[in-house]
């Protein structure tokens, strides 16, 4: 039972109350399995939503209003297409697996999208490769223009080579710091000069801007290109090594067993950096599942707000509110702080955030409404729409149907071990006291809401 809650908040966002009850007493290989299945039958591209003609962009321009205007309407669609995945994430029907893989590729090849096109072009990326290969997933990062403009790869010509993609590829993406030469980077810069997008947002190689001159990249010489770049770097064993070791603090702990990530590295590199085989492995390890291992992550913002939202179906009801949220929480979805992403661990807790983190269910299942402070582009869209405020509703019924007990101690005990990974720091008897719920229902709301707020429901 403690397995398969384990599992299934490292490879998604927990289980709802119906899962939990069908799946709590599943065999761990079975519960592995129809993870990867899932995956496998999900729909990996999203609808991909056109700017506008690069003649209508040009008009728009001239008009500083109409330019505008059109740029708040991009920022909107990121908006939504931030809301949209983390309806996803806490969407049982969803594939938990490919959803919680592209999220923590989203941390990896961190990208700050500027339009709505751009932004689904770039999480249609990181799904079609989630689970994939990772030579292919490089690849396609490398040309996928909302990376291509953050990175300023479109300035990136023969006259005047731009090294930050190239740098961040190696420091970040691949090798890690420390891997390479300032040379390396001069000379792998040249090699992607002319990997550019165009008006509409799509991906266009300008020949005139290549560089087509003779480089030495690792010792290496020749014509070569990104693709060239690429494949040089991952016959590197130090690329698999930097890639588990960001995988095993995600996934595993963030006390990294050298010994353990060096055998998984070997594998992964045996295995032409096969995703889907590496994370098999991993969650099908015993050492998976050891004590020290369980438990022992603070749940990001996302982590936090898809699983709360997933065990109690809440949904908002101004989807500007789940923004606000992220925002006050430190961690908005195409919108990292940087290209190194988040930091994760113990940033995620401050005075501040922590507060917030406990006192959130209570104002969720209360239908509180309160304000939070935004600014800058939240600012705006919120006084666009008119509402700054939180607004909210839950469906118990499901929790409610999969609980057994009708006295408040039956009930907290089963809530307990539903929702905590970690002991309460107290008997739970401790956490029924002066409740105010004779009736089951509201026993059941009373307590959800009780244990949400502990410190211990931060752990994953």
């Amino acid at each position: 039972m403690e397995k398969i809650k384990h599992l299934y908040w490292r490879a998604g966002f927990g289980l709802s109350p119906t899962e939990w009850q069908q799946k709590k007493d599943w065999p761990i290989s079975k519960a592995i399995d129809e993870l990867f299945t899932q995956a496998r039958q999900a729909q990996v591209s999203l609808p991909v939503v056109e700017m506008g003609l690069p003649e209508d962009m040009e008009k728009k321009r001239e008009n500083r209003e109409m330019f505008e205007q059109m740029l708040r309407e991009e920022k909107r669609r990121i908006f939504e297409y931030n809301v949209n995945w983390v309806n996803r994430m806490a969407n049982p029907k969803e594939s938990a697996l490919l959803e919680r893989m592209t999220f923590f590729w989203h941390g990896h090849f961190a990208c700050k999208p500027d339009f709505g096109k751009l932004g689904i072009q770039y999480l249609n990326t990181l799904r079609k490769h989630a689970l994939g290969n990772f030579r292919d997933m490089v690849l396609a990062i490398a040309q996928d223009p909302a990376m291509i403009r953050y990175l300023n790869n479109q300035q990136n010509r023969k006259e005047k080579p731009n090294e930050n993609f190239a740098r961040e590829l190696m420091e970040l993406f691949t090798l890690g710091r420390g891997n390479y030469t300032e040379k390396d980077i001069k000379e792998a810069a040249r090699a992607f000069t002319g990997w550019s997008s165009d008006l509409r947002g799509d991906y266009i190689f300008r020949p005139m801007w290549h560089d087509y001159g003779s480089k030495t990249f690792f010792g290496k010489t020749g014509t070569f290109d990104g693709k060239d770049i690429i494949n040089i770097i991952l016959e590197k064993p130090q690329t698999a090594q930097f890639i588990v070791r960001k995988i095993y603090q995600h996934f595993v702990n963030d006390q990294v067993d050298e010994t353990l990530v060096g055998a998984l590295s070997k594998q992964f590199y045996q295995s032409g950096y096969d995703i889907g085989k590496l994370m098999q492995g991993i969650f099908s390890s015993d050492w998976f599942y050891a004590a020290k291992n369980m438990g022992n992550r603070i749940k990001s913002p996302i982590e936090f707000t898809a699983g709360l939202m997933r065990s109690v179906e809440l949904k908002f009801e101004q989807p500007m509110g789940m923004l606000f949220i992220q925002r006050a929480l430190g961690q908005i979805l195409f919108n990292p702080p940087n290209v190194a992403g988040w930091p994760g661990g113990k940033t995620w807790i401050d005075n501040s955030t922590l507060m917030l983190r406990l006192n959130l269910p209570g104002y969720l299942f209360n239908s509180t409404e309160f304000s939070l402070r935004t600014k800058g582009e939240f600012e705006d869209a919120a006084r666009e729409k008119g509402n700054r405020r939180l607004s909210n509703t839950l469906n118990l019924q499901p929790l409610s149907a999969s609980i057994k007990g009708n006295n408040s101690s039956e009930i907290a005990t089963e809530l307990a071990k539903y929702l905590l990974l970690t002991p309460t720091g107290q008997p739970i008897e401790t956490y029924t006291k002066e409740l105010p719920a004779t009736d089951r229902e509201s026993i059941i709301r009373q307590m959800t809401m009780r244990l949400m707020t502990l410190p211990e429901y931060q752990m994953c």
